[in-house]
């Protein structure tokens, strides 16, 4: 049954990439059926991921297809979680993209739903791997699918730019994954993912813990790999940029759990570099989001935040696992599981609906979103709904997941020493100052987006199935968070090839009621918020009515972001620079700020002084810069070389030649 599934998947992927390449976006109709096929492929993925983590097991052999030796894809309880989480949100995705591709101009050709397709194949194909050659094949495929997807609008020369730093990125993490697999799989003697577990802990263990791990952080956007996503969020279309953070950046943390469950106990320094680097990209990435002005931007250093959280929850299962923990290493897991879920809803929401804005207005800068959201009630609820839960908010998913992370930090005294210890007290400093600074971030965007005056009247609506994602989405982030014990009953079953289900759940105090694995500590019903807040409410309105005599209902009423002023409108209201402004000074260190007041001359012949505030991506401009400026130089010298004449190419020969034989000699 399994096999019908997934041949059944891949064939309406390969249906939708063939229709979009053969007869292009000439009409409506044309334009949404590789969307229709994509969202039915996903459909089928997810039964297939549930019927692996309810039912059985499944594996399908590949040796007589790609003629690769114990080729297979396996579908395991861990890949059939995956599978639900990729695809479900890839349904999402495929719904926005039916809607989003109504309006031709949209659409400027052939490839983008070709890509797309792509994309989605090459995450199904990753997750269920069996082996190296099939895991690395469709980790390449998945580069190439970035590359198509960002590279799309050729018109553009900074697309152009975004679309070779993520090939770059992409072939990079591809590079550390290749060297790794080939350490684990000499030593093994076999390319089967699954018989790497007999790799005793020593030296080649180590190294290829070491090599994996930074593959994979590469595509979640750990530090130093995170400057591909701000340029390519910001350069891809439209929904494909919910698929490329939403769907994809998933495999980077299936790969995290897949290895932790293959390769056994990790080295200590390994917990502590994935607990510093984790804690050190959440304040990164969210101390961008905070000061950006442009939409995309922000939810771009919003995945690099999220990336780093869950890494950091990551390497709370690494000090567990290294150290003989169960207790603490599915505490982690559990948290950084439970953050993967929260980031993949509320990103999808928060870009297909500001993709929605961006066709609307034609521009992705705050000022000019300004209300936006603030009479589409799809668009503007799904978006209202993704930020408050990014923003860790009660009572969405993103304030049960932050809890649990927190939670789960404050278990450093359940270590022995202080080796891991401090880095793990580290790193809960660092995504405590994170959380304040993610509910800055994300108050402004609503703020700004939803609260603001609405400049931009007469926009359209998302149409039927943009409508019935958002919806969804948008419910998703607050209803999910009422049955958080079901969640975590699925998560557990989903774990279970790294983690004991029955360690996992623990967390469920009582049937409404969740701890942090470790009873007697601490505990949360979100289930029961949803009862109290809404009472609190009513209580407070009552009171305030009661005590006001009735006077609550007769104030003066205005826009809710113009600091309750009626006559502050226009350029005079509040911007989104001058929200974030006051974090560009607080951060000054994080941020490299850099302040300044400048004299404009105008052609009338007046002048006006304006002051400017701008912030440094610190990794880009002290490690990458230097290196290109670095490689640009030794290119320099090599194009001098070619220049030459023939009788000094034949001199250096020589001397290579003469050189050559006298190490030959001395080797001898």
């Amino acid at each position: 049954m399994t096999t019908t599934l997934i041949a059944l998947a891949f064939l309406s992927l390969g249906l939708a990439a063939a229709a979009d390449l053969a007869f292009g976006v000439r009409s409506a109709r044309v334009r949404r059926m590789p969307y229709f096929l994509a969202a039915g492929a996903s459909i089928v993925l997810v039964w297939a991921g549930l019927r692996a983590m309810f039912v059985a097991p499944s594996v399908v052999s590949l040796d007589s297809i790609l003629g690769f030796p114990r080729s297979s894809l396996v579908v395991d309880p861990l890949a059939g979680l995956f599978l639900v989480i990729t695809s479900g949100v890839a349904l999402m995705v495929s719904l926005g993209f039916i809607s989003w591709v109504r309006p031709g101009p949209r659409v400027g050709g052939r490839g983008l739903a070709a890509a797309y397709s792509l994309l989605l194949a090459a995450v199904a194909t990753v997750i269920m791997a069996g082996d190296a050659f099939l895991f690395l094949f469709a980790w390449e495929i998945l580069t190439l699918s970035f590359y198509a997807l960002v590279a799309i609008d050729r018109h553009h020369e900074d697309r152009s730019a975004a679309a070779h730093l993520t090939l770059g990125m992409g072939r990079s993490g591809g590079a550390f994954l290749l060297v790794g697999f080939l350490l684990l799989a000499t030593r093994v003697g076999s390319y089967v993912l699954f018989t790497w577990h007999s790799v005793p802990a020593g030296t080649v263990q180590s190294v290829a813990y070491l090599l994996i791990f930074v593959g994979f952080a590469a595509k979640v956007g750990l530090i130093p790999f995170q400057g591909w996503m701000p340029a390519a969020y910001s350069a891809a279309p439209g929904p494909a940029r919910a698929a490329m953070a939403a769907v994809a950046m998933n495999v980077g943390v299936y790969g995290f759990w897949r290895f932790l469950g293959l390769l056994g106990r990790p080295p200590e320094w390994l917990a502590i570099l994935a607990l510093v680097l984790g804690g050190t990209t959440a304040l990164l990435g969210v101390a961008h989001a905070t000061v950006q002005s442009d939409l995309m931007r922000v939810v771009a250093y919003s995945s690099v935040e999220n990336g780093g959280i869950i890494v950091a929850g990551f390497g709370i299962a690494l000090a567990g696992a290294s150290i003989g923990s169960p207790g603490l290493e599915a505490v982690g897991l559990l948290a950084a599981s439970l953050q993967a879920v929260a980031h993949a809803i509320a990103k999808c929401a928060l870009f297909l609906s500001a993709g929605n804005f961006e066709a609307e207005c034609g521009s992705t800068a705050l000022e000019d979103l300004r209300g936006s959201g603030r009479r589409r009630p799809f668009s503007g609820g799904a978006f209202a709904a993704g930020a408050l839960t990014l923003a860790g908010l009660p009572p969405t998913i993103g304030f049960v997941s932050a809890w649990f992370i927190l939670e789960a930090l404050m278990q450093q005294f359940r270590l022995p020493g202080l080796a891991l210890k401090i880095p793990m007290a580290l790193a809960g400093a660092l995504l405590a100052l994170t959380a304040g600074f993610a509910a800055l971030a994300f108050v402004r965007l609503l703020g700004v987006v939803v609260l603001g005056e609405d400049r931009n009247r007469g926009m359209r609506g998302p149409g039927w199935a943009g409508a019935v994602a958002l919806t969804l989405l948008g419910v998703g982030c607050f209803a999910i968070a009422a049955v958080t014990p079901l969640e975590i009953r699925f998560l557990a079953r989903g774990l279970g090839p790294v983690v004991p289900a029955a360690v996992m759940l623990r967390a469920l105090k009582s049937p409404f009621v969740l701890q942090p694995v470790f009873a007697d500590f601490s505990i949360l019903s979100p289930s029961w918020l949803w009862a109290a807040m809404p009472i609190l409410f009513a209580v407070t309105v009552g009171l305030s009515w009661l005590l006001s005599r009735g006077g609550i209902f007769k104030v003066r009423r205005v826009s809710p972001w113009l600091s309750a002023s009626g006559e502050i409108a226009g350029e005079d209201s509040y911007s989104a620079f001058g929200y974030a402004n006051p974090a560009r000074h607080v951060l000054a260190a994080v941020l490299r700020t850099q302040r300044g007041v400048e004299s404009i001359d105008s052609s009338q012949g007046d002048s006006s002084l304006e002051y400017r505030s701008d912030v440094v991506e610190p990794v880009e401009k002290y490690v990458f810069q230097p290196v290109v400026q670095g490689t640009l130089w030794l290119s320099r010298q090599a194009k001098r070389l070619q220049s030459g004449r023939l009788a000094a190419y034949v001199t250096y020969m020589l001397i290579a030649l003469v050189a050559a034989l006298a190490a030959t000699s001395l080797l001898r």
